[in-house]
């Protein structure tokens, strides 16, 4: 228990427990670039699973003020992670509020500390790793531009903006991360490799997890769609198969 200060959260401890059965909670995995985020909002869509992001907490937090985004928001002018306690923290307190509804997990848990304490509060039922070549992650990350205050994505090859570095929604600059520019994108793509093995391999060994490689979201969202068709209904079959696709990489 010393090693998860966390876990000492009365509330979380006993989250399992009141979880009912019939729910449904999966994760995603995937580096940077690889398109988590638009696979998830078209799972959540779809299956109606409320979509829990950690990037989106963080701001979320951040402008609010709260003592979590408070302390994340240093270790990120720093250009740093932000710790495992923290994230969890946050993270599994989201996930304490909401012990009646089937979830999707984007962006947590990202390192076998967090995983662990997932698995302490409560049991996923599926985990979806996303692989994509590093040399598609590469272009995809150097041509990416954001809205710092939402976290808005754009790619200037596929999903420009529709004025030249200005956010569709505000009027707001968009800016480029550090991280994102192309001598830095390698060695993020490496640290995420080193990071996520330990979780696949957990994810792995419990029997729940569910590797799909590719090049384009359309191309793999078949099988994603058709997978998670096995593990839970789609909320409108027709509809959810043919519909529109969203903002896809």
């Amino acid at each position: 228990m010393g090693q998860y200060p966390w876990l000492k959260m009365p509330k979380l401890v006993i989250l399992k427990s009141r979880m009912a059965d019939k729910l449904f909670r999966a994760v995603i995995l995937g580096p940077p670039g690889s398109g988590k985020g638009t696979i998830s909002q078209r799972i959540a869509q779809c299956f109606g699973l409320q979509h829990l992001s950690s990037g989106d907490f963080l701001r979320e937090n951040i402008t609010a003020n709260t003592e979590a985004g408070v302390l994340a928001k240093r270790y990120i002018e720093q250009g740093l992670l932000v710790p495992d306690h923290v994230i969890t923290r946050l993270m599994l307190t989201r996930l304490e509020k909401i012990t009646r509804q089937s979830w999707l997990l984007d962006g947590f848990p990202r390192t076998l500390v967090q995983a662990e304490a997932l698995n302490s509060t409560c049991d996923v039922d599926v985990v979806i790793s996303l692989n994509v070549p590093f040399e598609t992650l590469k272009e995809r990350l150097s041509t990416r531009w954001v809205h710092p205050t939402s976290g808005r994505m754009y790619n200037m090859e596929f999903n420009p903006p529709h004025i030249h570095g200005i956010d569709d929604v505000t009027g707001e600059p968009l800016v480029q991360h550090e991280d994102d520019k192309p001598d830095v994108v390698a060695a993020r793509l490496r640290e995420y490799k080193g990071i996520a093995k330990p979780v696949i391999d957990l994810y792995k060994k419990e029997g729940v997890l569910h590797s799909v490689s590719g090049t384009e979201t359309n191309k793999i969202w078949p099988y994603i769609y058709s997978l998670l068709c096995t593990k839970i209904t789609p909320v409108d079959p027709e509809e959810s198969q043919h519909s529109p696709p969203l903002y896809s990489q």
